[in-house]
């Protein structure tokens, strides 16, 4: 079995532009994240934060279709 993460980036580049795009969907849903380690998050703040996430990644595609 291989140890190398499936959850790596193409672009690196892309992991800043991710994290400036977890930190705008919290504030979005009312969720505090900082910087690094936000372990203390209950599982429904943590779900809402990817939630909001997805809603706009949806949202994107479907504008880019039109």
């Amino acid at each position: 079995m291989s140890s190398k993460s499936s959850n790596s980036l193409v672009n690196p580049n892309a992991r800043d532009a991710m994290n400036r795009f977890k930190m705008e969907a919290a504030s979005q849903v009312g969720v505090n994240l900082k910087q690094g380690y936000n372990g203390d998050l209950t599982s429904r703040q943590a779900g809402s934060v990817g939630g909001q996430m997805v809603k706009k990644m949806i949202e994107a595609y479907e504008n880019g279709m039109q």
